[in-house]
């Protein structure tokens, strides 16, 4: 009896067996949640959980290869385990997790973590290196770490963060900044950042800061000289320039296709020599050299001679009018035949005008109404009236030598009263250049409108003294013929009728007259 009933509960038994067992394996469905980006020397949690587990399970953290890196087990279903790590350089790889329980093992996802290792010891290089170039080369700056992955890169031009989107003289290309053609304007202070962003934690490392130099190439270099007196003794100054370059620099003179003298420019495009300066005597052709690491140049050349002031001198005057035709202003000019550095003074009423004490510029108005201009050699009279009447002459002497004779000009005349003011003769001197009239439109039709009807009425006359000699001509016609057929009629009425043998004087006479008057 006992059997039978053990032989009995024993299906039941392995049935219910065979319901957890299958139970278990349905249920075992892990899940991995983790991260995938990581820093190092950071510590980073996994957690597994099998859902919907009745049972006891056992987890393993299973590395790269699959290897165990650690087990844990939870009393009851359902239930998440956590897995802490160190992140080190050899962290990097793909985990998953491994579920067991009742004999059921499952297997979650896989996560793939990466180790972000943050910059450090950044630094800018250059190409060129030093970061010194000439305008239209190309310079690359890159940005260099000692250590450091999954890195971005920042570029600051003078302390501002450089964007392509808001500058165009740069291209970020990985982590360089490439500037295909230098200009001016690229020289400045430039650093980078390289950093990196996992989740929220925003690690960087900034450089120093590099200068870049843009050098200008040099122009072709002028040259120029003066003279100048200290007692008996002439000294001359050369001077070279370059009106445009980045310094240093280095100029030298030569004279006769010898050279004779070279400095170095730090600070400026222009160089001074001295020389040895007669007046009145060739010294020689001299030519300016300038040189750089890239070129050389050489200026024009020219004759190293003065020739002293003399020959004729000739004082001119032209009146400018306004648009309305006054008088506006007056512009007295100085012809020196003679002279390589004549010094020019202007004499009102052989009075000095201006005084000589004043400092001459381009243009510089020495009174409110007076300026001077081309080197003194232009005197102009901005305001006339009766004050700036009188005799104007202009006299030059050596500017180098302040106790030199002078040459002067005859005297013209400038005559301005208050008549001339508001209607003066365009031809007034010589010299002066008569304004073009100014016609408007208005004008231009009104004249072309008078013509036209001038035209007219000369057409209208001459088609009415046709049309009046027409007529006239056609009456002249009408009378002569009445006349003749009078004539034809008389003779045969007297020599058909008889009656009337003769024809008296008196009809006779008024015959021949009509016929006189027709003819």
């Amino acid at each position: 009896m006992r059997n039978l009933q053990t032989l009995n509960v024993l299906p039941i038994l392995a049935l219910a067996s065979l319901f957890i067992k299958i139970s278990g394996l349905i249920s075992l469905q892990p899940v991995l949640t983790g991260p995938d980006l990581a820093y190092l020397s950071s510590r980073v949690a996994f957690r597994c959980v099998a859902p919907a587990s009745s049972l006891p399970v056992t987890y393993e953290l299973m590395g790269e290869g699959g290897v165990l890196i650690a087990t844990h087990t939870a009393p009851e279903g359902n239930q998440t385990v956590a897995f802490f790590l160190k992140v080190t350089a050899t962290s990097e790889g793909s985990y998953h997790c491994r579920a067991t329980a009742g004999g059921s093992t499952g297997v979650s996802n896989s996560i793939k973590l990466s180790v972000v290792t943050p910059a450090s010891h950044t630094r800018v290089t250059s190409e060129p290196f030093p970061p010194v170039a000439y305008e239209r080369s190309r310079v690359v700056l890159s940005c260099d770490v000692t250590k450091g992955s999954h890195l971005s890169y920042t570029w600051f031009f003078n302390r501002k963060e450089v964007t392509s989107s808001t500058s165009s003289f740069f291209s970020l290309t990985g982590n360089k900044l490439v500037m295909g053609k230098v200009i001016p304007e690229h020289t400045g202070y430039y650093y980078c950042m390289a950093w990196s962003r996992v989740q929220d934690i925003k690690r960087f490392s900034s450089s120093a800061e590099v200068h870049v130099t843009v050098k200008v190439y040099v122009s072709k270099p002028s040259i120029s000289f003066s003279i100048s007196k200290e007692g008996a003794t002439y000294t001359g100054n050369v001077t070279c320039r370059s009106t445009r370059g980045s310094p240093p620099v280095n100029f030298s003179l030569s004279l006769d296709d010898r050279e004779v003298a070279s400095l170095t420019a730090t600070e400026s495009l222009a160089a001074w020599f001295p020389v040895a300066m007669e007046p009145g005597r060739d010294m020689g052709v001299a030519r300016c050299r300038v040189k750089t690491e890239v070129q050389e140049l050489m200026s024009e050349p020219v004759t190293l001679e003065v020739v002293p002031v003399g020959g004729d001198v000739k004082a001119e005057v032209e009146y400018l009018f306004r648009a309305d035709s006054t008088l506006a202003a007056a512009r007295l000019s100085c012809r020196v035949s003679r002279g390589t550095f004549p010094y020019v003074s202007w004499l009102l009423n052989n009075s000095v005008l201006p005084s000589e004490t004043q400092v001459d510029t381009h243009v510089q108005p020495v009174l409110s109404h007076y300026a001077l201009a081309d080197q003194r050699r232009t005197l102009l009279l901005a305001k006339l009236g009766r004050e700036e009447s009188g005799y104007y002459r202009c006299r030059a002497r050596d500017s180098y030598d302040d106790s030199g004779p002078w040459v002067e000009s005859a005297a013209v005349l400038v005559r301005v009263t208050e008549r001339t003011l508001n209607s003066m003769p365009r031809a007034t001197s010589s010299t002066e250049t008569p304004p073009k009239p100014v016609t408007t439109t208005t004008e231009v039709i009104t004249i072309a409108f008078c013509c036209f009807l001038l035209l007219m009425l000369a057409v209208g006359v001459v088609i009415v003294y046709k049309m009046f000699d027409r007529e006239k001509a056609h009456a002249r016609t009408a009378t002569t013929n009445s006349s003749s057929d009078a004539l034809h009629l008389s003779a045969p009425s007297s020599q058909s009728g008889g009656k009337q043998a003769d024809v008296s004087p008196t009809d006779c006479d008024v015959l021949n007259r009509t016929v006189d008057i027709t003819v």
